[in-house]
């Protein structure tokens, strides 16, 4: 018996001649109507069906096709505020109860030491919570892995090696910093700011080189350039994206600087670069080692300032 390949059960029959007889069988018996063996399974009324895929119009590029929008970062906006008072309100209650620190050192206007330790720390919670909001988000809309998902591609470039790459990102960042410090140099102000308050013991040093470090670039470009760009860049232009994304990149840095707009002008100028190579590359794994390089000779000058003892 011959067999059709293309049939949806893979063997169905071949209908016989007109003139022949199927194997013994009458002429006079019709054929049986041919359905395909197994046909493929209805899903039930009730099952659930799989997330639907966001319609974008022609010409939005594959790394700003992302399953989200302005509701969701609204959202995360409105969780963002209730949650930096509720952490924050939370850690101080928890050293007053459970570390018997004076109430006055933490809920007092005076950065004290146990203070600025309770900042940093809601601050990695607050972190921590801003990732877990994006993973939920993101698994309620795709079954794609989330990393990649939200920004972090696959980086090539020059030779193609990754390795390669990641150096000549963290070399452009440490350039960055060094641009930045200058340009700082002429801006510096006598009035100490808020930052320099934060950071006067050593565990407050410690603390933030932690985070500033090995927390922060991966936090702040994966919300900033891998959340929010994408939902700028597809509704305003890709040069609207870059131009508000670096802008409130610098803006949210403002309240460590204490209205200093001077600095807060060049953060905004460093937020616009890192949109930048996140658009021109096309992956949020450019602007981290940028981010990176950037905070970590950063924290490398402020240490030094410290141990030498200099003054600005």
């Amino acid at each position: 018996m011959a067999y059709n390949d293309y049939s949806p059960s893979g063997a169905a029959p071949v209908r016989a001649r007109s003139n022949e007889a199927i194997d013994g069988a009458s002429e006079d018996v019709p054929l049986a109507s041919m359905e395909p063996i197994n046909p493929a399974p209805q899903n039930p009324p009730d099952a659930p069906l799989p997330p639907s895929t966001p319609q974008f119009r022609a010409g939005i590029s594959d790394d700003l096709r992302v399953p989200w929008g302005w509701p969701e970062v609204l959202l995360f906006v409105i969780l963002g505020v209730i949650g930096s008072v509720a952490v924050t309100w939370a850690m101080a209650e928890v050293a007053v109860r459970f570390f018997g620190v004076n109430s006055n050192a933490v809920f007092g206007e005076t950065m004290s030491t146990a203070k600025s330790v309770v900042v940093l720390l809601s601050q990695a919670a607050i972190d921590g919570l801003a990732i877990l909001y994006l993973y939920l988000m993101l698994l309620a809309r795709t079954e794609a892995p989330f990393w990649p998902s939200i920004g972090w591609r696959e980086m090539r470039r020059g030779s193609g090696k990754i390795r390669e790459s990641a150096i000549q990102f963290l070399a452009g960042g440490a350039v960055l910093a060094v641009v930045v410090s200058f340009a700082g140099g002429f801006l510096n102000s006598k009035e100490t700011l808020p930052i320099e308050e934060l950071l006067k013991a050593r565990v407050s040093i410690l603390l933030f080189g932690i985070l500033g470090v090995l927390v922060a670039p991966l936090v702040e470009e994966t919300i900033f350039r891998g959340f929010l760009y994408p939902v700028i860049a597809r509704r305003l232009g890709v040069a609207a994206g870059i131009a508000i994304t670096g802008t409130l990149f610098g803006l949210m840095h403002a309240a460590q600087l204490g209205g200093a707009w001077g600095q807060i002008s060049l953060l905004i100028l460093v937020g616009v670069v890192l949109t930048w190579v996140r658009a021109r590359t096309g992956t949020v794994a450019a602007s981290f080692f940028v981010h990176l390089g950037y905070n970590g000779l950063q924290l490398a000058g402020y240490l030094i300032y410290v141990v030498s003892g200099a003054h600005h």
